[in-house]
């Protein structure tokens, strides 16, 4: 039996499948799938072998794709993903993931959906719209999306979710209720510097090892939290700018992330030079890694789902660009190399290990 290292990249025109072997120094590029939709999402199910991609559009409408055999043939559903009659129409799936039995989806305009039967049928989690601040929640510029679906490691109850531009919400009772997590986190474009509710948190993540480590990184900066996301710390200084979409964290270090961080106005790298930035100790200090990456010209932009890391021992680090290129470092981060190039524009990257 053999590794193989899944790379599941979403695009604006499908969903490819990029594949290496544990040594990671060269790839093989499959697809379009999902019949070239608008896809904003995909990861693999170990617990199923199933391939789950999230997508839809005005055209299209919204649904998640499943494949069972890494992409050969695939079948997709809607069915159930609506707010009924009298509530807005669903235009797309934001985020998809599998966790303690279950399928979960991410919508917009924001809600929270999930199928027992492997995305097939699903039930809107109703509890998170029914909060009592939903008449309030406005959209980001990318509009009104739940991007982040964070569950607990252990408690099946437990699960945060990041919404834009609203911010993150925690649930201990499998999603009935729901409470606003963003005490701490900035938003310097509401008259409140620091409310309840209006932040517009970007990416959400859970440190492994300890269930209540959060990092974020926000609209107005890269945050951490020690008890499940109650209180926020800011840990960007150290950082060429405080805005970013894309983080991820290590599978094994829980004071080990990575983030992108981008130009505000322009939205691209800093200086038009790529760099991602990696922290050992949970944002106290963060170190600069562009060896192999472009450092003239590369106005690339990195989106907020765009980033992943693999399993393996080294890690390997993986980003996507809207431009269509993929970047991989097979070092944790220390040296890069171009996978593809010409890609439609990437929305999302997953990592998955494969046993063939």
């Amino acid at each position: 039996m053999t590794t193989k290292v899944l790379l599941l990249v979403a695009t604006k025109k499908g969903v490819f499948m990029i594949e290496s072997d544990r040594g990671r120094a060269r790839w093989e590029v499959r697809g379009p799938f999902c019949e070239t939709w608008p896809m904003f999402d995909a990861t693999y199910d170990p617990a199923s072998s199933a391939v789950y991609a999230a997508g839809g559009s005005e055209w299209y409408g919204p649904a998640v794709w499943r494949s069972t055999d890494l992409g050969r043939s695939w079948t997709h559903s809607s069915q159930g993903l609506t707010y009924g009659d009298e509530g807005p129409g669903i235009a797309t799936v934001w985020s998809v993931l599998a966790a303690h039995g279950a399928v979960y989806a991410g919508t917009d305009p924001a809600g929270l959906f999930r199928s027992d039967d492997g995305g097939v049928t699903w039930q809107h989690v109703t509890g998170l719209r029914e909060h009592p601040s939903r008449p309030s929640w406005q959209p980001g510029a990318g509009g009104l999306c739940l991007h982040s679906i964070v569950p607990h490691p252990t408690d099946r109850r437990r699960m945060w979710v990041g919404i834009s531009a609203v911010g993150t919400f925690a649930t201990a009772d499998g999603g009935r209720t729901w409470e606003t997590r963003n005490r701490g986190v900035r938003a310097e474009f509401l008259p409140e510097r620091y409310p309840e509710l209006g932040q517009c948190v970007h990416r959400l993540g859970r440190a492994p090892g300890e269930a209540d480590l959060l990092y974020q990184q926000n609209h107005c900066g890269v945050y951490r939290s020690g008890d499940g996301g109650r209180a926020w710390a800011e840990v960007s200084d150290g950082l060429p700018s405080d805005f970013g979409f894309a983080m991820a964290v290590h599978p094994r270090e829980p004071r080990t992330v990575y983030v992108i961080p981008l130009n505000g106005d322009g939205r691209f790298m800093p200086d038009a030079a790529a760099a991602v930035w990696r922290t050992r100790d949970g944002g106290d200090t963060w170190a600069r890694l562009d060896h192999g990456l472009p450092q003239r010209n590369a106005y690339l932009g990195v989106l907020r789902q765009a980033m992943a890391i693999d399993p393996l021992d080294p890690a390997g680090v993986y980003f996507g660009t809207t431009t269509g290129q993929l970047f991989a470092s097979a070092d944790e981060g220390e040296h890069w190399m171009l996978v593809a190039e010409y890609l439609p524009p990437v929305r999302s990257v997953g990592a998955a290990l494969i046993e063939d």
